[in-house]
Formats: structure tokens, C-alpha cells, sequence
């Protein structure tokens, strides 16, 4: 569990660094567009993972190494917006976040299962274990 000050943190992190994505270093990434998801901060504050929901991109893996490419040059502008609040910037470690393409995958498994319809025999004994008896 972080602590409230792991979480204030990384709040301030997802929050510059999604500026920064949108604003700063778009022209990088080939006009895919790229939030921030979920950042988890090492308890001492020197490490924070970063996972990145990504739209619009030909292939999430390219992307993603080219985000790992230019982490010296977010770092430098997350370090100018938030160098007055934090005394150490964080090393940053990036991942693909994958929860909608998983969420995605469950659902299409659950509209392909074939549940057949219930019985007679267990809608009647459905209805007896429901009534109330004094």
C-alpha cells in the first residue's frame, strides 16, 4: 500500500508528464497519442513506473521503445516543472499499460460462450428456495 505521500507524488508525476506528452514532446512519437495511466512511486521516491495507455500508434512495442529512447529528454522536462516542489526527480520506467486490451479480450471470451438456457426443472427449484416460509 503507498503511503499519502507516495500517492501525492504520483499524482504531481502523472500529471506533469501527461502536459508534457500532449504538449511538449508530441512530434516524437509519430502523432500517436499517449496518456499516462497509472504511476507507482518506489518508497523512497527514486523510482517511478509509469504505464502508458497508447491510441493511434501502427505498433505499441515501437512506440514504446522510442518513449524509452527519449526518457532522458521527458526527464529533463519533468525535472523543469517540478524541480521547485521535489528535491530528488525520479528515475522514470516505462511500460505498456494493457488493462483495456485485456478487458477487451474477456469480453469478447464472454459473448463467444454458448450458456444454454435454464430448464424447468431448475427454474422450479429456484422458486421453492426463494419463498419465504414462517
Amino acid at each position: 500500500m503507498e503511503s499519502k505521500r507516495q500517492q501525492k507524488f504520483s499524482r504531481l508525476i502523472q500529471k506533469e508528464l501527461a502536459e508534457i506528452f500532449q504538449r511538449e514532446v508530441p512530434h516524437l512519437f509519430d502523432g500517436a497519442y499517449i496518456s499516462i495511466s497509472v504511476v507507482r512511486v518506489s518508497p523512497d521516491l527514486g523510482v517511478a513506473k509509469i504505464y502508458l495507455s497508447v491510441m493511434m500508434a501502427k505498433n505499441n512495442e515501437a512506440l514504446l521503445l522510442q518513449v524509452r529512447a527519449n526518457t532522458k529528454t521527458i526527464r529533463h522536462l519533468l525535472a523543469q516543472r517540478i524541480k521547485s516542489q521535489v528535491r530528488v526527480i525520479p528515475e522514470l520506467v516505462f511500460y505498456l499499460d494493457d488493462s483495456a486490451e485485456y478487458a477487451a479480450h474477456m469480453d469478447k471470451i464472454f459473448s463467444n460462450l454458448d450458456i444454454p438456457p435454464a430448464s424447468e426443472e431448475d427454474n422450479a427449484d429456484e422458486e421453492d428456495d426463494n419463498t419465504y416460509t414462517r
